[in-house]
């Protein structure tokens, strides 16, 4: 009868027998696979209640995860031209263009600049921390090549990008490019600059706010390299203090020593 159910030969005895369980085989076997194996399902899922849990919990961090990628990213500095490097276009020549960056952030921020072309192209700085609100002018430096191809001289495209990232610091500090390699997962693009051409002989308000970043650029390193104003009384070599105290009793010891030439 067993045979006719399509149940194996007498070897599931033995291993029924090999359990040492107190009641035989009996009805439909089917039936018994199936109970049998709902329970251990049972036993399994009471023995391990969280596993349905953390699936959901991962698949829901997932989701997040996905979610906060396609939000866009918070910028910390403000561009001026937002995303464009304007140069002279001057062929066989250096030429220069300016950005003003400014740190909108509630934090002291890194920035860095980054180029396709390195050999032919630099800034100036490279990169710098700046405090909340503050601002500075980079300028950047390009050699602009002869046209190819017998292009017309405006109708050149510079495959040459730039490109500024940001990273946040804790406070003020000695700026290092090094900051940006240890600190990888949280440094920030804030954006791909092009390059634009501008005839020199033609006059456009491009061209003009170039000259003027420019000139204000050029002014700002010239008043760093003025030593700063101090105030306070001067020191010369050691110990020897000059200020207008002693300069007032030179001055009384002088007249002193003339009153006393003029009463001999």
């Amino acid at each position: 009868m067993e045979l006719e159910t399509g149940q194996k030969p007498p070897s599931d005895g033995k291993v029924w027998g090999f359990f040492k369980l107190p009641f035989r085989q009996t009805g439909n076997s089917n039936s018994v696979t199936s109970s049998s194996a709902s329970s251990a399902s049972n036993l399994h899922t009471q023995s391990q209640p969280h596993v349905e849990g953390s699936n959901y919990q991962g698949s829901a961090n997932s989701v997040s995860s996905v979610a906060k990628s396609l939000l866009p990213t918070r910028r910390r500095l403000k561009l001026d031209p937002a995303n464009k490097l304007y140069f002279p276009y001057e062929p066989g020549k250096q030429v220069r263009s300016a950005v003003r960056i400014k740190n909108t952030s509630k934090s002291y921020t890194a920035f860095k600049f980054q180029t396709t072309a390195p050999k032919s192209c630099f800034m100036c700085p490279p990169g710098a921390i700046l405090a909340p609100g503050e601002s500075i002018i980079a300028t950047v430096f390009k050699f602009v090549e002869q046209p190819e191809n017998n292009e017309k001289p405006m109708e050149q495209k510079s495959r040459v990008k730039f490109k500024i990232m940001s990273l946040k610091v804790k406070g003020p500090m000695d700026y290092v490019p090094e900051l940006f390699d240890e600190q990888k997962d949280h440094v920030a693009i804030e954006q791909i600059l092009r390059v634009v051409f501008l005839d020199p002989k033609r006059p456009c308000p491009a061209l003009e706010k170039l000259k003027r970043q420019l000139a204000d650029a050029d002014a700002a390193v010239e008043a760093r390299k003025k030593p700063p104003e101090d105030a306070g009384p001067r020191i010369i070599g050691e110990g020897l203090v000059i200020d207008e105290w002693k300069e007032r009793r030179e001055r009384y010891l002088a007249r002193q020593q003339v009153e006393g030439v003029d009463s001999a």
